[in-house]
């Protein structure tokens, strides 16, 4: 390896301002080396070590998502991307504009010195960026991790000078950057807090301080490896709470007995799990308390309940709000949805991942069944649309209208918008690139060649093929004739914390 400063480069010219501020530079930094910090020189050069190439980072981040919290995992990604951000702009732009050699090593004492000293350019700090930038990631999508994790961060940008490897502007500037590269990755893919839901309409909802009244029923079946620590946890928490665990076959009678003693009906475990609770709760007139305990949690996450502590204060407060319920009836079939409807593609790719996933698992049955169903040589729906017969791919239909944030998936902002947001992707030629431009062009306000969407209140569809799949909040039904969806406004109370004042 050869450095990066070549020394026979001429020095720049004259500048009164640049040299005082270099000069100044020099000054904190002698002060720095003729300073003495109690434990520092057995702590800073062993942390400035453990830094190198990020795996100080990489480790706690590991370390965070074993607390296996969502906020904690998505708090880990981000200061993980925020700090491959960082690293990538100080290595192909930093490093090269500021051709800074290192500072001279004679006023640090040598039990401070790094046993292997950096031979790059010296401006701006790499160590620096990268602790400030993992750090704001953090803190941006969790404060409490944040705070965990920013005298880490401080302690490794301040190493960099107290071992002598960086000038103090060297290490400013990198954490400056760092913050930089986490605001950009925050632009770019918002935090959650970001797309609060409003808290409209409210709901009058019993207070329940200690849960007295609430019969949560938990799917042990459901596809969250955090499950069963949120039951746990929601009995610790509101400890009059009745709990009932069952297996997936008996999820929707044990929610009818449910919802005949209590006062408020409890659901833990994915889409289609709540989807019955919901509409059980709605059938019964109760209040609806959802603890996330699915893969995605849709319904959950975009009511702003990410967890045991969201869902239990709401209860013990009595917080709630009154949401949209979307509701289909076609072929003999009838039934509600909180999230989505959708007809073509992708209840065929349900039908096809639920026949492979008991054999190879979940994730890899998706993929392939994804990849069985747009090599398929034929249009899944041909429907009657706005009166004309057309083929499609896809027709989607959403419970309140799906926003795009960033290269972030589409979030709901408002669940009692009284719309339906219906997307659709023509038949044609090559449905997966039809299909992954839909998808990339997120929501749309205009028709395109070969996607489209509207917000409407209700829909019908006419000439739906006998034995058509139909897929609602991840259940899968058949339907034919004439297929009617509508909304239910501000149908379904459910618990929700209010934001704090």
């Amino acid at each position: 390896m050869s450095p990066d400063v070549d020394l026979t480069v001429p020095k720049p010219g004259h500048h009164v301002l640049r040299e005082r501020l270099l000069a100044l530079d020099c000054k904190v930094f002698e002060f720095a080396a003729a300073s003495h910090w109690p434990g520092a020189e057995r702590v800073l050069p062993r942390l400035s070590r453990s830094a190198n190439h990020g795996v100080l980072w990489f480790a706690t981040a590991a370390a965070m998502a074993a607390s296996r919290t969502p906020r904690a995992r998505r708090a880990a990604a981000r200061g993980l991307a925020s700090l491959s951000l960082a690293s990538l702009t100080i290595n192909t732009l930093g490093k090269r504009s500021v051709r800074r050699p290192r500072p001279v090593l004679d006023p640090v004492p040598l039990v401070r010195r790094l046993r292997r000293q950096p031979i790059t350019t010296s401006f701006p700090s790499g160590h620096s960026a990268s602790a400030a930038a993992f750090a704001a990631g953090v803190a941006l999508e969790s404060p409490s991790w944040g705070a965990a994790v920013a005298p880490v961060a401080f302690s490794v940008a301040a190493s960099r000078v107290y071992t002598g490897v960086h000038f103090p502007s060297d290490v400013l500037a990198g954490a400056a950057l760092g913050a930089g590269a986490a605001f950009a990755v925050r632009a770019l893919v918002p935090t959650r807090a970001q797309a609060v839901p409003p808290a409209r309409p409210r709901a009058r909802v019993p207070a329940l301080p200690d849960g007295q009244g609430l019969v949560m029923v938990a799917n042990t079946g459901s596809g969250s490896a955090g499950r069963a620590d949120g039951v746990r946890a929601l009995r610790d928490s509101l400890p009059a709470a009745e709990v009932v665990e069952c297996d997936p076959a008996d999820v929707r009678a044990e929610l009818e007995k449910a919802a005949v003693r209590a006062r408020v009906l409890g659901v833990c475990g994915g889409d289609g799990t709540v989807n019955a609770a919901g509409g059980i709760a709605l059938r019964h007139g109760l209040p609806l308390a959802v603890l996330p305990g699915g893969t995605l949690n849709h319904f959950a996450y975009d009511l702003g309940v990410e967890g045991v502590r969201d869902l239990s204060r709401a209860v013990q407060e009595g917080e709630g709000v009154r949401v949209d319920v979307g509701r289909f009836t076609g072929g003999g079939q009838e039934g509600v949805f909180l999230n989505t409807f959708s007809l073509g593609v992708y209840p065929e790719l349900v039908r096809e991942r639920d026949r492979w996933s008991s054999r190879i698992g979940g994730w890899p049955a998706g993929v392939l069944a994804a990849l069985r169903v747009v090599r398929a040589d034929r249009h899944p729906l041909e429907v009657r649309f706005r009166g004309e017969t057309r083929p499609l791919w896809l027709l989607f239909v959403g419970n309140g209208t799906y926003h795009r944030m960033g290269l972030a998936p589409g979030r709901r902002l408002d669940l009692a918008d009284g719309q339906l947001d219906v997307r659709v992707v023509h038949g044609g030629r090559h449905p997966a690139v039809r299909l992954l431009a839909a998808a990339l062009a997120g929501p749309l306000t205009l028709p395109r060649r070969g996607h489209a969407a509207v917000q409407v209140g209700r829909l019908r569809l006419a000439g739906v093929a006998p034995g058509t799949l139909l897929a609602y909040d991840g259940e899968v039904t058949e339907v034919d004739g004439e297929v009617r969806v509508e909304k239910l406004p501000e149908a379904l109370t459910v618990y929700r914390p209010l934001p704090q004042s």
